[in-house]
């Protein structure tokens, strides 16, 4: 008498994370307008009563789409600092890896700082989290005694807002990569980062 064949395992290996991805690519395509369970199900290829398997809901879908989202942006800040020991450089090399991102995935960085994935994660301190990245890039410029926020926010609204133009296309049609001009002379502000201002 032959025994009965072992129960194979889902052909994704990883439905959990299958389920993530396709939600990211939706996002990416549609915004969060986009994101449904029964998208997300359609595009892993799995049956619309899979995600209630790994996720309460869709709420419990978008917070591990959001957190998945913060750990590519982080990432990709990560890397493009990671060649660089002046803080000044590092400074910069934040900003063209933030730029970088935008253009890469537009539709995510839309969607994590628009009215979407931010606010479904719970722990925006942690690894799934870019602030620290570029807080820990302006640490060197902070004045003694001063508030940490102030350079933050300067350096995080000059990039966040250039970065948001640039894909617009208000500069013009924005190719693939970062061309010089433009970029470096808006990011030429960084120079004045942690510096007295003129009397």
């Amino acid at each position: 008498m032959t025994k009965p064949a072992p129960k194979t395992k889902h052909h994704h290996g990883n439905l959990r994370q299958a389920l993530i991805e396709a939600g990211l690519s939706l996002l990416e395509e549609g915004g969060i307008e986009a994101l449904s369970l029964r998208k997300c199900a359609a595009r892993a290829g799995v049956s619309h009563a899979a995600p209630a398997h790994h996720f309460d809901g869709l709420p419990g879908l978008t917070k591990a789409i959001g957190e998945e989202g913060f750990r590519v942006f982080t990432a990709y800040l990560q890397g493009y600092i990671a060649e660089h020991t002046d803080p000044r450089e590092k400074l910069r090399a934040l900003c063209r890896g933030y730029l970088q991102f935008g253009l890469d995935h537009a539709g995510l960085l839309k969607v994590i700082f628009g009215a979407g994935l931010a606010a479904y994660v719970d722990d925006k301190r942690g690894d799934a989290d870019a602030y620290q990245v570029l807080r820990a890039c302006c640490a060197p410029f902070i004045p003694a005694g001063e508030n940490s926020q102030i350079v933050e926010i300067q350096v995080w609204s000059l990039i966040h807002g250039f970065t948001l133009l640039y894909i617009s296309g208000e500069f013009g049609a924005p190719p693939p990569a970062i061309p010089d001009g433009p970029f470096d002379q808006v990011m030429g502000l960084l120079d004045r980062v942690g510096t007295a201002p003129a009397p």
